[in-house]
């Protein structure tokens, strides 16, 4: 191969650099959100994930509610619906997740907050992804915990906070 330097050096478009060490995909099957909605969505899970800062790969799902109740009793043994579940496939290692997130319950909860469904949709992912670099939200102190570093990288992200709007980030 001739290395001409006035060539740019070939790209592997898979590599997603070190502006976004985690490769990101989002899967709308049922085209519940428009293009420009799940383009802003990308656009600010690949920031969050750099901030994030470390390696591998995640794929979310928009789903609505029953088949995110189907897959809450399913795999929790708990019914009716709920706005994420998180599947950490890694073991230590890069990123390889699988998260579900719920566009019905993002509309709900939008609604109630007066921010954008796609604020929320971040924000489950955003949540998920915490849960598999190691933030747990089982008890009070570490769901605030969990909560303000969401709102901490909402806000970085430019979208301020979503969990507790109005209060600086604090639940």
């Amino acid at each position: 191969m001739d290395d001409d330097p006035s060539e740019p050096p070939p790209t592997n478009d898979d590599d997603p650099g070190p502006e976004h060490p985690a490769r990101f995909e989002l899967v709308d099957p049922d085209r519940r959100l428009t293009e420009p909605q799940r383009a802003e969505i990308r656009r600010h899970v690949a920031d969050a994930l750099a901030i994030i800062g470390r390696p591998g790969e995640v794929r979310a799902r928009i789903v609505g509610d029953d088949e995110m109740a189907d897959a809450h009793t399913r795999y929790k043994n708990a019914h009716g619906t709920t706005d994420v579940l998180t599947f950490d496939l890694s073991e230590r290692g890069p990123l390889d997740t699988d998260i579900l997130v719920c566009a019905d319950e993002a509309d709900r909860r939008a609604k109630e907050l007066g921010h954008p469904a796609t604020h929320e949709l971040v924000l489950y992912i955003i949540h998920g992804v915490l849960h598999c670099v190691g933030f747990d939200d089982a008890s009070p102190a570490d769901a605030e915990a969990m909560h303000r570093e969401e709102d901490r990288i909402l806000s970085a992200v430019g979208l301020g906070p979503v969990f507790a709007p109005g209060q600086g980030g604090e639940p």
